[in-house]
């Protein structure tokens, strides 16, 4: 018997709830408080939870420091890709009323992709700076 079960089993249980309120937090961002950069640091944070009860070695199998570092880039290109589009439809670069052809509905379809493209980013970058600094061992420090 592992003499961690207790916690375990408690970050078993809390991990799904840390992740499924971070994509409340994501998906309301533009209703109420909270958006991108919360709902990425709260999604970190459940990885580091991961880690510290299960270790590196298991966090890092079960999301890769290559899969990191293409969703970071991915984020940054949802939002950069989002102000494009707003320019090829004629408007400014960010300007969402011009994304669809009712205004409301353009400006609720922009915020919640570059929320997105926000959320996917922080997230990937803070995981990437965790695994930085967590895998570092005593010679690399001197």
């Amino acid at each position: 018997m592992s003499p961690h079960i207790v916690l375990r089993v408690g970050a078993k249980v809390l991990i799904p709830v840390i992740l499924l309120f971070a994509l409340y937090i994501q998906f309301h961002g533009e209703y109420s408080p909270g958006g991108g950069f919360q709902a990425g640091i709260i999604f970190a944070a459940a990885l580091v939870l991961y880690t510290l009860i299960f270790g590196l070695d298991a966090v890092q199998r079960a999301v890769p420091p290559a899969a990191v570092h293409l969703l970071s880039a991915c984020g940054a290109l949802l939002y950069i890709g989002v102000g494009v589009w707003a320019m090829f439809a004629g408007g400014n670069f960010l300007e969402y009323k011009v994304l669809a052809a009712d205004p409301h509905l353009g400006e609720t379809m922009g915020i919640i992709l570059i929320e997105l493209g926000v959320g996917i980013t922080v997230g990937a970058v803070v995981i990437s700076l965790f695994y930085s600094f967590a895998g570092r061992t005593r010679e690399q420090e001197n």
